[in-house]
C-alpha cells in the first residue's frame, strides 16, 4: 500500500490515498492488485465495496501504470486479476469511470474487457488540478463490467451490424482533429452508430486547450443523446488516423445478468 502511494504521485502528480483507507477497504470487500517488475511496483488497481438499489458491486476506483510501462498490456492483466479476485469474493459486477475522450482507456474497457457503458457523468469530480485533469470539466463514462455474464465470458461482439457514422472531422491549423456538428446527425434511428474521438487527447489539451473544450462539450451532448435513446458503448474501432471510433448498439441486445442459479441470461 505504501508502494502504491509512491506510484500514485508518479502517475497523477497528486496526493495519494491514505494507507488507512486502502487497508480498511481491503478488509471490507475491497480488492488491491499490484503488478511488479523485478520487485518494483509498476502498476496497481484499487477498488472498494459498493452498494446501490439493493445491488452489491466492486467500485474499481483507481488503476495506475508507471509511465515507462504503459501500453504494454499491464492494464488488462490487472483487470483480469481483479475480475478473478472479485468472482472469488462473490461479486458479479465491477464498475469504474474514465474520461470519455481517453480512447486508449475506452478500447481496454470495452473492446478488450467487454465492459459496457450507458451512463454519462457531467463534471463528475468537479475541478481537479492534477496533470491529467487540469483545465477541463471532469466528465466521466461509467463502465459496467458484468464479470460472470455471457457478454463477458464469451467475449460477445455484434456480428453483421451496420454502424452508421454521421460525424465528420477536419484538422486544425496545428494538425489536430476537430469535430464537425450541425445538430442533425442523430435524426432518425440507426441500427448502430460510430462516433469519432481523438487518439491523442492529452496532446490536444496541451497545444489547443480551446479545441479540447470543444471536444468535451460536443461529445458530452452526443453521448448523452445516444444513452437516452437506449444505446450503449460496447467497443472502439482503432484506426491509423488521428481519431478512433466509439461503437454504440442498443443495450437490450446484450446478455448481462445472471439467473439465481448462476446461469447468464
Amino acid at each position: 500500500m505504501r508502494l502504491i502511494q509512491i506510484l500514485e504521485r508518479e502517475v497523477w502528480d497528486m496526493d495519494p490515498v491514505p494507507t488507512h483507507q486502502t487497508f480498511t477497504a481491503s478488509k471490507n470487500g475491497g480488492i488491491l492488485v499490484g503488478a511488479f517488475h523485478e520487485e518494483k511496483l509498476i502498476g496497481y488497481s484499487y477498488g472498494f465495496a459498493g452498494f446501490k438499489e439493493g445491488k452489491a458491486y466492486l467500485c474499481s476506483h483507481m488503476m495506475g501504470i508507471h509511465p515507462d510501462f504503459q501500453s504494454s498490456g499491464i492494464g488488462r492483466m490487472l483487470k483480469e486479476e481483479q475480475r478473478k479476485a472479485a468472482k472469488e469474493i462473490g461479486y458479479d459486477l465491477i464498475q469504474w469511470t474514465f474520461d470519455p475522450l481517453e480512447s486508449r482507456n475506452a478500447y481496454l474497457n470495452t473492446t478488450r474487457l467487454n465492459g459496457i457503458c450507458s451512463t454519462y457523468l457531467e463534471n463528475c469530480y468537479g475541478k481537479m488540478d492534477d496533470g491529467l485533469n487540469r483545465g477541463l470539466p471532469t466528465d466521466r463514462l461509467q463502465i459496467e463490467w458484468w464479470i460472470s455474464s455471457v457478454h463477458v465470458e464469451n467475449k460477445w461482439r455484434p456480428e453483421g451490424m451496420h454502424f452508421e457514422n454521421p460525424y465528420r472531422t477536419h484538422l486544425s491549423e496545428l494538425g489536430h482533429p476537430a469535430l464537425e456538428v450541425d445538430g442533425n446527425e442523430l435524426e432518425g434511428r440507426a441500427e448502430a452508430y460510430e462516433v469519432p474521438v481523438p487518439k491523442a487527447f492529452q496532446t490536444i489539451k496541451k497545444e489547443e486547450p480551446d479545441l479540447a473544450l470543444d471536444w468535451r462539450l460536443k461529445i458530452r451532448e452526443i453521448f448523452q443523446t445516444l444513452f437516452a435513446r437506449g444505446y450503449a458503448l460496447i467497443g472502439v474501432r482503432k484506426t491509423e488516423d488521428a481519431v478512433q471510433y466509439y461503437q454504440f448498439i442498443p443495450k437490450e441486445m446484450m446478455s448481462l445478468e445472471k439467473t439465481e442459479r448462476g446461469e447468464a441470461v
